[in-house]
């Protein structure tokens, strides 16, 4: 994976990020999701290196192989607003002042949180396979509940780490080699085998339900949109239309500038349509303003 990427640690404040990047052109970020490392993006990344983009994979604070903060009572070490910070950081001591943004999943609302708070930076949003987390639990209805358990059981205490440390493997078995790549599926089982990233990745989910919605809706309050271009992609093999019908309606209140279509995919994108995801995402990219 990743061959003619550096990989390093780069402190960013409280934390150190485990950190691939390889230089050739303008920058894009790639953020993943849970319970993803920077490697998901290893078939996306170097096609748009080859293409004249410099890309950077951080693993999130709490994720992978970067550091864990220590756990507040509100959670919000582990808030959107915190590893967003991280990552702006991150992208000035790599010497990017600008770049585009890509979050996948659980990394769509980091994104969303750095094109809000570092506008000045975010030159370009990509949002992946969600929506606002305020977003999600104002429709949130039994079949929300039903489906989505896990937003509500990972942010109870101490009972979702015994549950999934007793038999990551099991408790994660949607994850193949043969669909993610060996490479990436090692790095992945050694994050969810390790106790301290699996209690990291739960505070994503703490923080989500608290001071992350409180932070949406206090933007709501205070109109605030993204001001930069942006692009919504979603899976055809998720259930973001079932659960939102057209997803780009809920995002259009949160953009200036929206655009946006499905891909044909299961729910890690990266991982199992590149192609098109590449071709999407050049295609945005390559746009002027």
């Amino acid at each position: 994976m990743f061959e003619g990427f550096t990989d390093e640690r780069i402190n960013v404040g409280q934390v150190d990020l485990r950190v691939r990047y390889a230089d050739n052109g303008p920058a894009v970020l790639l953020i993943h999701g849970h319970p993803r490392t920077g490697a998901t993006w290893h078939r996306v990344a170097p096609r748009l290196v080859e293409q004249g983009f410099t890309v950077v994979c951080p693993d999130m604070r709490g994720y992978g192989k970067s550091g864990k903060a220590e756990i507040l009572p509100d959670h919000s070490q582990q808030s959107k607003r915190a590893v967003a910070g991280d990552l702006a950081h991150l992208m000035k001591a790599l010497g990017h002042t600008t770049f585009a943004a890509v979050g996948h999943d659980r990394g769509c609302y980091v994104a969303l949180r750095l094109a809000l708070d570092h506008p000045e930076m975010v030159s370009r949003l990509i949002v992946m396979d969600g929506v606002p987390i305020s977003e999600a639990l104002a429709r949130c209805d039994a079949k929300f509940a039903h489906d989505w358990y896990h937003w509500f059981f990972f942010a109870q205490p101490d009972k979702p780490e015994r549950a999934i440390n007793a038999d990551p493997d099991a408790w994660y078995d949607s994850a193949r080699p043969e669909s993610m790549g060996s490479e990436n599926y090692t790095e992945l089982r050694e994050a969810i085998h390790d106790p301290g990233t699996v209690r990291a990745m739960l505070e994503d989910y703490r923080a989500g339900l608290g001071v992350d919605r409180e932070h949406e809706e206090a933007d709501r309050r205070a109109d605030r949109v993204i001001d930069c271009p942006t692009l919504l992609l979603w899976s055809t093999l998720d259930d973001m239309e079932d659960l939102y019908g057209d997803p780009l309606t809920i995002w259009q209140t949160w953009a200036s500038d929206l655009r946006g279509r499905a891909i044909v995919s299961g729910h890690h994108i990266a991982e199992e349509n590149p192609g098109d995801l590449t071709a999407s995402l050049l295609e945005f990219l390559g746009t002027s303003d």
